[in-house]
């Protein structure tokens, strides 16, 4: 299996942010330009762009839907688009499919009720955001713990076309990915996994480019602070995975 880079985008009111820990009183803006961004990333070689719609996780409000769409356009057949963050109803997921992503990714609301995923995944391919504080599934912009344990939901989505996997814990705090977690979890299901969270440098990259089940990576705050550019860590992926 191919390791997919993600490079992230996370959008609070129009720009591009990144919270620390999901904190949004800890919020660093690092432009206002999604598109350009997107852009950039995909000049760099990535196949994926993964947007994160803040404000829709804390509040359902999807105010940054336009941006998305732009980003979709922009794109256009060099990337595809992987959308999250307040994805609660099959209106949603049809309203995305309408912007042009490729693939929505529903957390709260599929913990909440999985068959909504078999129904979503009938109108765009749809990833199932399973985020957690040591292994308990957290919810509603990660402020509610769920009392779901990450192994027991990972058997509730035969519909799910992914896993989006983040460790609360490390998200945004550059002190590396939950490697052995991560492992773990791909080994439990033959749906892909895609690591999300503490991804700092290009070890991390290639730590997880060893996991021979992993489908992708997503980084995000490693790539805005100057950790390493999209192409490098591209380049480590096609090199874990045997490609020249």
């Amino acid at each position: 299996m191919t390791v997919e880079l993600y490079p992230a985008i996370d959008l609070r009111g129009g720009k591009v942010v990144r919270l620390l820990q999901g904190d949004y009183a800890q919020e660093t803006v690092y432009g206002d330009d999604p598109v350009a961004v997107a852009l950039s990333f995909v000049e760099a070689g990535a196949t994926w762009i993964h947007i994160v719609d803040l404000d829709a996780a804390r509040t359902g409000e999807a105010i940054n839907r336009r941006v998305v769409a732009s980003v979709a356009r922009a794109v256009g057949d060099r990337a595809a688009v992987q959308t999250g963050g307040g994805v609660r109803s099959l209106s949603d997921a049809q309203a995305l499919c309408d912007a042009g992503v490729a693939r929505v990714v529903m957390g709260s609301a599929a913990v909440a009720d999985p068959s909504l995923v078999e129904e979503a995944a009938k109108i765009v391919a749809v990833a199932v955001g399973l985020d957690h504080r040591g292994g308990e599934i957290a919810v509603h912009g990660w402020t509610q713990d769920s009392g779901v344990q990450l192994n027991d939901a990972l058997s509730w989505f035969p519909s799910a076309s992914a896993f989006v996997i983040t460790d609360i814990s490390r998200d945004g705090m550059l002190q590396g990915p939950d490697v052995d977690g991560l492992r773990a979890a791909a080994l439990a299901t033959t749906i892909p996994v895609i690591a999300s969270g503490g991804v700092a440098s290009l070890d991390d990259v290639r730590a997880l480019g060893d996991i021979q089940t992993l489908a992708g990576v997503i980084t995000g705050k490693a790539l805005y602070e100057g950790r390493f550019s999209v192409a490098e860590a591209i380049s480590v992926l096609r090199h874990v995975n045997g490609m020249s």
